[in-house]
């Protein structure tokens, strides 16, 4: 699936940037094993911490001590973020870049309210930002891959779109 999204956004001359903390990169490493890659891939921003979340990607921190990072506005807040930061930092127009996110618990610990497997995605584009919310099963390595196929799984489904 990866290299179906690599083809696409090479055919419609779109990039691509992650903002990922449940899946910690697990979503630009599996897009950049693609060969040709290098054409539409930006890059990515491991925003495990909250700290990170809220410094380099605008994460209100309001937001994230009334709901955590576990939440589908922090999702929407990491892919439109990312889109636009990565859009500026390679001078091209933010109608060219697609953002996707990643939040989520992949246990064993969980957060009050909250429960392993649930998973939000993000993904930011000019046709809007939107959240797909998840609960997965499965390990702990299990529910990130699961986050990432889902992941690339939205990706291929945005760029159908344009």
């Amino acid at each position: 699936m990866a290299e179906e999204v690599i083809s696409l956004a090479k055919a419609k001359g779109l990039y691509l940037a992650t903002a990922e903390s449940l899946t910690a990169g697990l979503i630009c490493s599996t897009l950049v094993d693609t060969p040709g890659s290098s054409s539409v891939v930006l890059g990515g921003i491991n925003c495990y911490q909250d700290q990170i979340k809220q410094q380099l990607l605008g994460v209100p921190s309001s937001l994230l001590q009334q709901q955590s990072a576990v939440d589908p506005e922090v999702a929407a807040h990491l892919a439109a973020q990312v889109r636009s930061k990565f859009a500026t930092a390679m001078q091209l127009d933010e109608e060219q870049v697609l953002g996707i996110s990643s939040t989520g618990i992949a246990g064993p610990d969980t957060l009050p309210g909250k429960s392993v497997g649930e998973v939000y995605l993000g993904i930011s584009s000019r046709l809007g930002t939107k959240v797909f919310a998840e609960q997965f099963q499965g390990s702990r390595a299990q529910i990130r891959l699961l986050a990432r196929d889902r992941a690339i799984e939205i990706l291929r489904e945005e760029l159908a779109r344009f």
